[in-house]
């Protein structure tokens, strides 16, 4: 298996743009005709500094968009990716605002916060409905104002930060709920992005197996084996309820369990092969 000769490879990031990230996050496929829409927009799009919101289901790459974003938009500053389930409930103001010295128990120095480690660049909130209301309204002051306060502060401090957000539910719905804020919705939704499923993009699925089967082979120290056409056959049908993330994991196995031998349907573990 190869990629036909007018397909664009997977757009690799240098290393000083990525942090720690699985594999699947370190390169973005845009081979199926929605990929390619998605990537004309999202370009569109980059230069202009509004806000953003990536809209996808889990799995299917959103920080990875975000991350090509920011690289075209040729902002100076930093790329920061915040997942706001693992903001405290209790210091996460201080983390998104940052707090100067003293401001509570533990912390002896000032700190910038996510706000100020963006700032000149692109802070990225993934799954942004995961934030607390309070954080929620603050998040949407510092936005409209461009200056924070850190905790402890008595005075605001500028900030130049890009806001580019994802979620995998329909924020609509949560504004409906009460859960979100109706507000910081409206203040996204200029920018909008939808990244497909998976199932929804089946032109991306090969050339993404490829490339994981080339990447974990490299790792492993075996000679890259091919994809038997039965297989292949296989992938597009799957219907990839865990999207890119699940794909890496099935092709690791594969190669795991087919070694330097062709990967065949036998060597997937997907539903429904005998």
């Amino acid at each position: 298996m190869s990629f036909p000769p007018d397909f664009p490879s997977p757009l690799t990031f240098a290393d000083s743009d990525k942090s720690p990230l699985s594999i699947r996050a370190k390169a973005l496929v845009f081979v199926d005709a929605r990929s390619r829409q998605l990537r004309e927009r999202a370009e569109a799009l980059a230069g202009n500094g509004q806000p953003l919101l990536i809209f996808g289901e889990t799995g299917t790459g959103k920080e990875l968009l975000a991350r090509y974003i920011h690289r075209h938009s040729e902002r100076a500053g930093l790329f920061v990716a915040v997942s706001c389930a693992a903001i405290s409930p209790q210091w996460g103001e201080a983390e998104l605002f940052g707090h100067v010295g003293g401001a509570h128990v533990g912390a002896a120095s000032s700190r910038a916060g996510w706000f100020g480690s963006a700032n000149g660049g692109t802070l990225y909130l993934d799954e942004i409905a995961d934030l607390s209301r309070p954080l929620q309204a603050k998040l949407l002051a510092a936005l409209e104002t461009r200056e924070v306060y850190r905790v402890g502060a008595s005075q605001a401090l500028p900030v130049d930060v890009r806001l580019v957000a994802a979620s995998s539910i329909d924020l609509s719905r949560a504004v409906a709920a009460g859960t979100f804020d109706e507000r910081l919705y409206a203040y996204l939704c200029d920018g909008q992005l939808l990244f497909p499923a998976l199932r929804q993009r089946v032109g991306d699925i090969l050339p993404l197996a490829e490339y994981f089967l080339g990447i974990h082979a490299s790792r492993l120290g075996l000679t890259i084996p091919s994809i038997s056409p039965a297989a292949q056959a296989v992938l597009e049908g799957h219907r990839w309820p865990g999207n890119t993330r699940e794909l890496e994991n099935v092709i690791h196995f594969a190669l795991l369990l087919a070694g330097n031998a062709e990967i065949g349907p036998e060597h997937l573990e997907l539903p429904g092969i005998a």
